[in-house]
């Protein structure tokens, strides 16, 4: 029975090394390229992860977060490329941009098992509340990737979020109609996307979609008001930043809730 009961918890590591080596085999030899050599290794730690400790479930909002980012990221290339606001490498992720989108959720994630393995008694509260940490940093990241990209792409009239006076697309610290609604919409669908798997709670979508968007906010100040000022405040930094404050402030919400609702 031991040796039954170690197997059933090897199994879902087991699945993830195997599905994610598949889908790295096949991302590789795949003519565009979506990663980096560099990136597609991180990519691949990263989904064992969190196929390993959120399961198909978890995975799948990664998955629809970087399938559709990186498709936001190639709307207009050639228009951004050549006002020199564009990705770098035509959009391909590498490492920093692996765990600058996904390192908050992770943490998030790895929480989230170690809870409901050390801590059963305190998993029904806690562990809810990491995964919707986890999917409210993947919300926010997905908001803001699309905000910025729709907004180079799109952006009729470009303002900086702390004058309001018009600045060319791709500014630090712009923001335009049209990448803001791209975000809230952005972030709607991953909380959606969630909730239909039974990650997160009706509310938890309403949560999330706040969450992103004060994130994407928050983004935006430190980009017009302090990136620029401090050489080790790289955009992967600041992605980190963002998704923690996305995940940060979800917390604060769902706990203000249950609170009040006691």
């Amino acid at each position: 029975m031991a040796v039954s009961s170690t197997l059933m918890s090897l199994l879902p590591w087991l699945v993830a090394i195997a599905l994610n080596s598949a889908l790295a085999a096949i991302a590789y030899f795949a003519p565009k390229k979506l990663l980096t050599p560099a990136g597609l290794v991180h990519a691949w730690i990263l989904g064992i992860l969190l196929w390993g400790t959120l399961g198909w479930q978890g995975y799948l909002i990664m998955m629809v977060y970087f399938l559709v980012g990186s498709s936001v990221t190639r709307i207009g290339m050639a228009q951004k490329e050549a006002a020199g606001i564009a990705e770098k490498r035509s959009g391909a992720r590498g490492p920093e941009n692996v765990w600058g989108s996904a390192l908050i959720g992770t943490l998030c994630a790895i929480a989230a098992y170690v809870v409901s393995l050390a801590q059963p008694d305190r998993a029904a509260t806690l562990v809810p509340l990491l995964i919707l940490g986890y999917v409210a940093s993947i919300s926010t990241k997905l908001s803001d990737t699309s905000a910025s990209e729709i907004g180079k792409a799109y952006g009729k009239h470009t303002f900086l979020i702390t004058t309001l006076k018009p600045v060319p697309p791709g500014t630090e610290g712009a923001v335009s109609l049209e990448g803001t609604l791209a975000g809230v919409v952005a972030s709607a669908a991953i909380a959606l996307i969630a909730w239909g798997v039974g990650l997160v709670s009706l509310p938890g979508v309403a949560i999330c979609i706040i969450a992103a968007f004060v994130a994407t906010t928050a983004e935006s100040l430190i980009g017009a008001t302090l990136q620029s000022s401090y050489e080790w405040l790289t955009n992967e930094i600041v992605n980190v930043l963002n998704t923690l404050i996305g995940a940060i402030v979800a917390l604060l919400l769902a706990t203000a809730i249950q609170v009040l609702g006691a």
